[in-house]
């Protein structure tokens, strides 16, 4: 395929990256806006993003992708512009910067990837950690009393009145992943008609620091993960106005 460069990824075995990327390079050759493209690329785990797609790439400081974004946009508003984020980086110390643009309806598609945890640093709870998950910072599992409940974040940005398109989505089997490809490509024909912010959250797993294999990690998403993270569309105002 041409949407992702011929480079073997530095991810662990299992993780659902590389299945993300896939769907994004399937989406964008298939819009036909490959060399139009700008992406954004995270601090985390996907900080080497600009390795893989094939498309031209700007890393971002952490938490930072939105601004960035935001930036290239307004100059290059003939561009299609792209944040990949994952939890860390978006949901905690860029957590302002994705509430904003969302909020000034800023015309760009996030790709948000949820896995529940801070993957690149050691596997620490993240603002997304489930109530009773155990990481490195929460090794009694995560306690609603002491550390907060987990943050959803398409909710959260779905109150905003300026979003065009907000779903979640999730990549725990062939099925879902299915509809985890029409969901991005959805998220980037609005951008390319100029209609606004569009967000699309994908639920994956961290098999290395769950501590799980792929086949039981991918299992956990869908026994806990999906009851707290509900899959489905959250905002299309194409619909709803």
């Amino acid at each position: 395929m041409k949407g992702l460069t011929d480079l073997q990824t530095h991810y662990c075995p299992g993780c659902p990256h590389g299945i993300i990327h896939k769907l994004v390079g399937e989406v964008l050759e298939e819009l036909n806006i490959l060399d139009n493209t700008i992406g954004v690329a995270p601090v985390g785990c996907s900080v080497l993003a600009y390795k893989y797609f094939n498309c031209d790439m700007q890393e971002a400081s952490h938490g930072r992708a939105p601004a960035v974004a935001t930036g290239i946009k307004r100059l290059n508003p003939q561009n299609i512009v792209f944040t990949y984020q994952g939890d860390g980086d978006l949901a905690s110390i860029g957590i302002a910067e994705i509430i904003h643009s969302a909020a000034r309806g800023e015309n760009f598609t996030t790709i948000f990837v949820n896995n529940g945890i801070y993957g690149m640093t050691g596997g620490q709870m993240a603002p997304t950690t489930m109530i009773g998950q155990k990481t490195t910072t929460s090794q009694n599992g995560r306690n609603e009393n002491t550390q907060g409940y987990p943050i959803k974040m398409s909710e959260l940005l779905s109150t905003l009145e300026a979003p065009i398109y907000i779903e979640r989505v999730s990549t725990h089997d062939p099925a879902n992943v299915r509809k985890a490809k029409n969901a991005i490509k959805k998220a980037f024909q609005i951008q390319l008609e100029n209609k606004g912010f569009t967000f699309i959250e994908v639920l994956s797993s961290c098999p290395t620091n769950w501590g799980m294999n792929p086949g039981d990690a991918l299992d956990w998403i869908k026994t806990n993960m999906i009851s707290y993270y509900p899959l489905g569309i959250f905002k299309n105002k194409e619909v709803d106005k």
